[in-house]
């Protein structure tokens, strides 16, 4: 679309981040990024190894020394970059249940140096939501905890360390996902909190991260009826404008989350989403989860244009948005420069894993078995439905780790479906156990009644299993119960070695 002011299209481009299928770059972003676009975001579907990685931002960088690339990497059970194995770093949960802030600042840096040797140059993470409702759908193991000050102080230690190296830590979901049973892909949370609560709470992480020099905040597609009784926060003026620029004094670049969740995009629709975010204070707008090709992108910049040429967007606020993501661009390549980093796969720390052995908690019943256990044991693994963000993808559990150090050890994960008709569910639980050890893994046992009511009838016959809850330990169960705050390979791993006794390498200081 042409009009009198030429550089519109390109103007438009620079705030979008797309995402694209394929694990290199498709003809249409290389071409795009020579038309302005400002960055691109990559999922799971874009990564295979880190050598791969490394040899797509080259290509994107090519095109733009300064491009963007974002990924959605929280080092927990969710993970882009090693979707395929799972985090080999223990979640933000574990952290928080550590409480040692230098930790976590170099759990972040660990990550930060792996992200910026691949080229990625901007994670979304980390999240800095205050999960006081334990029922939450979306956010759970991975906020630092439910009290404001533990995540605020976890929060800035996590951005100082993912920046050293030169990526932008993006904290998230601004003004807060903690409190609601609602999940924003699928619709729009209600925030049913006052001004005052918000900044008892929800606010405190963020006011902390802003503190410790975050370069993004991405917003939450809530409804917090304290600010804007009608528009969600990523589509509210008062909301990023008021509060996040001019009360909290945010001067970086704010990201929407997904642009394509239902929780604006069912009221508003993309175009109609992405311009009012941008009118809003919005600076780029992530797209691209599920609408990932070049008509999507045409459509969204189509429309900015068109909203500028209406008066619907002035001109002015995109051309600071455009600023702000050009600022922004700049400040990674600078820092990856001044901070040497050498693009290509790094050897694996070991940070992670010794976080993961640091943060598992045991409560052993009266009469409960010992740990280490004595015998080869059988693994039952229930498995919930997982939300959008984590992914069907990546894989968890303890069952593979623990038959690398107990072979002969069995295993098998059930869902509602296989035990829905069954009159007895626990007889099919108890069927591969006879007189092994028997260790029953599950994630958020509170929130799923037919996980609790399974286990209360293989506790009563097994009241020696071993329950290992890879969610939020709310219920304490089993002979032996082990939280590990967190379901990633790292957790996966350090819940096995305890299991099984293995001879470990002890943790070391941050």
């Amino acid at each position: 679309m042409m009009s009198k002011h030429g550089d519109l299209p390109q103007l438009a481009a620079a705030v979008l981040q797309p995402g694209f299928v394929g694990t290199s770059a498709p003809d249409w972003i290389r071409r795009w990024l020579g038309d302005g676009l400002g960055g691109v975001a990559l999922f799971a579907r874009n990564v295979e190894s880190a050598a791969q990685v490394a040899a797509l931002t080259a290509q994107l960088r090519a095109e733009n020394p300064d491009v963007i690339v974002a990924i959605d990497e929280e080092a927990g059970d969710v993970t882009r970059f090693e979707s395929r194995l799972g985090s080999s770093r223990p979640g933000n949960l574990a952290l928080g249940a550590i409480d040692d802030p230098l930790l976590t600042e170099a759990v972040a840096r660990d990550l930060g140096c792996e992200l910026a040797a691949a080229g990625i140059t901007l994670d979304y993470a980390p999240d800095a939501d205050v999960n006081n409702n334990p029922d939450n759908p979306v956010i759970g193991v991975r906020a630092f905890g439910a009290e404001p000050l533990l995540v605020a102080r976890h929060t800035a230690a996590f951005v100082r360390g993912l920046q050293t190296y030169g990526v932008a830590a993006c904290a998230k979901h601004f003004p807060g996902h903690g409190d609601t049973a609602v999940d924003s892909h699928h619709d729009v949370p209600l925030i049913d909190r006052t001004a005052e609560e918000l900044a008892a709470n929800e606010l405190v992480p963020f006011r902390a991260a802003i503190a410790a020099g975050a370069k993004v905040v991405m917003t939450g597609h809530l409804l917090v009826p304290a600010y804007d009784a009608e528009l969600p926060a990523t589509l509210s003026r008062r909301i990023l404008t008021g509060l996040l620029r001019e009360e909290l004094g945010f001067d970086g670049l704010i990201v929407t989350d997904g642009i394509e969740m239902q929780g604006v995009r069912r009221r508003y629709g993309l175009e109609g989403a992405t311009v009012r975010a941008l009118a809003a204070g919005v600076d780029a707008i992530c797209v691209g989860g599920d609408h990932a090709d070049e008509e999507t992108a045409t459509r969204l910049r189509d429309a900015i244009v068109a909203a500028v040429l209406t008066g619907e967007l002035p001109e002015a606020r995109l051309r600071d948005a455009v600023a702000r993501v050009r600022a922004l661009g700049t400040w990674t390549t600078r820092t990856q420069k001044e901070a040497g980093v050498v693009r290509g796969p790094q050897p694996e720390s070991g940070i992670g894993f010794n976080a993961a052995r640091r943060a598992i908690r045991v409560t052993r019943a009266e009469g409960g078995p010992e740990l280490p256990i004595n015998g080869v044991p059988h693994v039952v693994e229930f498995a919930p439905p997982r939300n959008i963000a984590i992914g069907e993808e990546t894989p968890w559990g303890i069952g593979a780790p623990l038959a690398g150090l107990l072979p002969g050890t069995t295993s098998v994960r059930l869902t509602a479906e296989d035990l829905a008709n069954l009159a007895d569910p626990a007889s099919l639980v108890l069927a591969g156990a006879a007189d092994r050890p028997l260790v029953l893994v599950v994630r958020d046992v509170h929130r799923h009644r037919w996980i609790a009511d399974t286990l209360a009838g293989v506790l009563e016959v097994r009241p020696d299993a071993i329950v290992v809850e890879m969610g939020i330990p709310v219920k304490v169960l089993g002979g032996v119960h082990v939280a590990t705050f967190g379901a990633t390979r790292a957790c996966g791993q350090a819940a096995a070695e305890l299991i099984a006794g293995a001879n470990v390498p002890q943790p070391v200081p941050a």
